[in-house]
């Protein structure tokens, strides 16, 4: 098998295996924008791409290569695991994509059988990495992940509602009309279907989103709208597949915004998937709380103040999971 290896000309400091390396493993629209978006933000300054389609591995490497002189990272890829070796963070994107028409929970035993072949792929080369799934139904996945690599929580784990939450403050922000910097607010639980959100602990800078005043002295977060937002957040996947065949870019970027979250010593806090551990009662089920994370991957899944209705989602998405990764074996 072919690997295509490409180093831009811009000097690094130490020698090459000093320096940090990002895996991802699928080379489809999603591994590719996340590729995309992880070079662009210059996050880290080695990447490498595997996937068992070695042409279009080796496109994807070549193109997103052709581009580093105005980057910088060294770019490699192939159709061996081995191009994975040593890296500090793996990425796992592949997996067969939702179809319109399909929730991601439809997806999970396929999934979970491509997972399995993955993972000790993975280990076999990079031993020592972080894992993140980004394969949907990732929820599912992570569990599935973590009981055949035998790895703790906290170095196996999924984006979760990452991308949930982004929607969310985005929707909340174009409402308010104010940045979507000054947005606090996060979904939680699946990242599917039955996913929430957090409103009880939401703010706008630090007003309580409900409580939030217009230019025009008028609360435009009522009840109704909240349910709707939170509704919209959920479907948002389905609009797009539906127009375009695949969500691809906002999760790339979501997932190059993690990535340099794992790469650091200080600690931040994510709406991220892990297995979690008498969360509110809810164990042995992966769901997206607020984590702490840092370059050992995750600290801790942060309990928040929840409302009895949040509680009540909460363990409403835990019995779905539950029931899912029951139906497929795990």
């Amino acid at each position: 098998m072919t690997t295509t290896h490409v180093v831009s000309d811009h000097p690094t400091v130490g020698t090459k295996n000093d320096l940090p390396k990002v895996g991802i493993v699928g080379a489809g629209q999603v591994g590719s924008a996340l590729a995309y978006a992880t070079i662009i933000r210059g996050v880290v300054p080695r990447i490498a791409v595997y996937d068992i389609d070695e042409k279009r591995t080796l496109a994807q490497v070549a193109d997103l290569a052709h581009g580093t002189v105005y980057a910088g990272p060294e770019v490699t890829g192939g159709a061996d695991p081995e191009v994975l070796r040593d890296s500090d963070i793996v990425i796992i994107t592949s997996g067969a994509p939702q179809r319109p028409g399909q929730t991601r929970l439809d997806l999970a035993d396929i999934n979970a059988k491509i997972i399995g072949d993955i993972i000790p792929k993975v280990l076999n080369v990079a031993p020592d990495a972080l894992i993140v799934l980004v394969t949907n139904p990732c929820d599912v996945l992570t569990v599935v992940a973590q009981k055949i690599s035998g790895l703790p929580n906290n170095r196996i784990f999924s984006t979760g509602t990452s991308l949930d939450t982004a929607r969310l403050r985005h929707l909340i922000a174009k409402r308010a009309n104010v940045s979507e910097n000054n947005v606090h607010a996060e979904m939680a639980g699946e990242h599917g279907d039955s996913e929430f959100a957090l409103w009880s602990t939401a703010t706008i800078g630090l007003v309580p989103v409900k409580e939030w005043i217009d230019d025009n002295g008028n609360r435009p977060f009522t009840d109704d709208v909240t349910t709707q937002i939170a509704q919209d957040v959920a479907e948002a996947a389905y609009q797009v597949i539906a127009g375009k065949g695949s969500t691809n870019y906002a999760i790339g970027l979501s997932g190059a915004y993690l990535i340099e979250r794992l790469l650091s010593a200080s600690h931040s806090l994510m709406p991220l998937s892990s297995t979690l551990d008498d969360y509110y009662g809810i164990s042995g089920v992966a769901l997206s709380v607020p984590t702490l994370v840092n370059n050992q991957g995750i600290i801790r899944a942060v309990t928040v103040p929840m409302s009895k209705a949040e509680r009540g989602a909460l363990e409403t998405s835990a019995a779905t999971l539950h029931s899912i990764l029951h139906s497929i074996g795990y």
